[in-house]
């Protein structure tokens, strides 16, 4: 498990890729507004690598598949062609961890993909699954156990490629209560129009078991005003039907509150 974790670019390194496009005080005002708009949610430099991946700066350092050595940082835009099982292991620090390793394609070849501890959630919620074309931003990559592997470490991103599913939709408007058991870290991804959205999980426990719940965008600054073992109510949720599962999102309508 890789733990020396690189440092990100810094502001004035992001802001040189897009400073022919923006004044200094444009780029930090932008940065603030995104800041102020999701409540602290991700700080100055990720906020800024948003900016810059959104003015499409940061593709010049895309990477190919075929290019790709050890020990390499490295963006990637590919396609999901092979999904493994989760695999839990015990941590140093204590505790239990999880893996899942996927394959990732572009046009030039594929690798292996790992995704540790709460990104899993990514694949169990099915916000990737076989075909999704996604972005790893400032990954790493090592030698695996079958080949070159692309790690998400403290600094990496992962863009999903918009909220497309094939979903069918069976209920709407449910309301649902329960205790938070966990609200998940928060992730970036860009919609096909280039505006970039946020997506987060969060588990519900009430007297039928645990529910998983995808929130979208205003959602996710919303359930920052909650915590871990708040008892909560939520109106208006989107149930819709995946591969025989129920799968229960949070959008606009929505409503939370604390009871």
């Amino acid at each position: 498990m890789h733990t020396d974790f690189r440092m990100p670019e810094s502001i004035d390194e992001l802001y040189n890729k897009i400073k022919d496009l923006k004044t200094k005080d444009e780029f930090a005002a932008e940065i603030n507004k995104i800041q102020n708009e999701y409540d602290d949610l991700f700080d100055k430099e990720t906020a800024a690598l948003l900016i810059v991946d959104m003015l499409g700066r940061n593709r010049g350092n895309l990477s190919k598949i075929s290019d790709l050595e050890p020990g390499m940082e490295c963006t990637i835009l590919g396609e999901i062609t092979n999904i493994g099982n989760t695999r839990e292991f015990d941590r140093k620090k204590g505790g239990t961890g999880r893996v899942i390793n996927l394959e990732i394609s572009d046009e030039t070849g594929s690798c292996k993909l790992a995704l540790w501890h709460s990104d899993v959630e990514l694949v169990e919620n099915n916000s990737i699954q076989l075909g999704s074309k996604i972005k790893i931003v400032n990954g790493y990559v090592k030698n695996g156990y079958n080949g070159i592997e692309i790690n998400v470490g403290r600094w990496g991103m992962i863009e999903i490629d918009g909220n497309k599913t094939n979903n069918k939709q069976v209920e709407n408007n449910t309301v649902t209560t329960g205790t938070i058991l966990e609200i998940q870290p928060s992730r970036a991804f860009f919609k096909d129009d280039g505006e970039f959205g946020f997506v987060t999980n969060i588990i519900l426990k009430n007297d039928k078991g645990t529910k998983t719940i995808t929130l979208w965008d205003k959602k996710v600054k919303e359930i920052q005003n909650f915590k871990k073992g708040d008892k909560i109510k939520i109106e208006n949720i989107s149930a819709k039907q995946k591969n025989g599962k129920t799968e229960y999102h949070l959008n606009g309508n929505a409503k939370i509150s604390k009871i």
